[in-house]
């Protein structure tokens, strides 16, 4: 999904869907990769590069 547009969890774009970055630099909505590290059975990891998800500080 463009990252300009919104997630399928928002309606509008700028509808409290920030872009939230990994420690690897990679980019997701924030409810897409939420939903992604939540479905995760065990440690998480980067959809794009399989590191460790770890939000950048």
């Amino acid at each position: 999904m463009a990252f300009d547009g919104c997630c399928p969890d928002c309606k509008l774009p700028g509808d409290d869907c920030p872009l939230i970055w990994g420690s690897c630099s990679h980019a997701f909505h924030l409810h897409c990769i939420l939903k992604w590290v939540n479905s995760q059975t065990s440690q998480a990891h980067c959809p794009m590069c399989r590191r460790e998800w770890q939000f950048k500080g």
